[in-house]
């Protein structure tokens, strides 16, 4: 369930990421949807890694951060891209 959970919150995370983030990335949605599900499986190793807690299942916790972790490859996606 752990990567199924962490493919749909970058689904989610990703969205929301560009909504937060706005701006031209090229490739439209489907590169932030992309975006969204690395950042948020990088956003859950991060967060297991540093001790934050247990990243499981769809509750609350996970998903701010599967969005942090969005937000985050955006902004380093930006940041090669350019």
């Amino acid at each position: 369930m752990g990567i199924l959970s962490w493919i749909i919150f970058g689904l989610i995370a990703g969205i929301i990421a560009k909504w937060v983030m706005p701006g031209k990335d090229g490739g439209g949605i489907i590169i932030t949807i992309i975006l969204g599900i690395i950042g948020a499986v990088v956003g859950g190793w991060i967060s297991t890694f540093f001790g934050f807690g247990r990243v499981d299942g769809f509750n609350f916790g996970s998903f701010v951060v599967a969005v942090i972790g969005a937000i985050l490859v955006l902004f380093i996606y930006r940041k090669v891209r350019h």
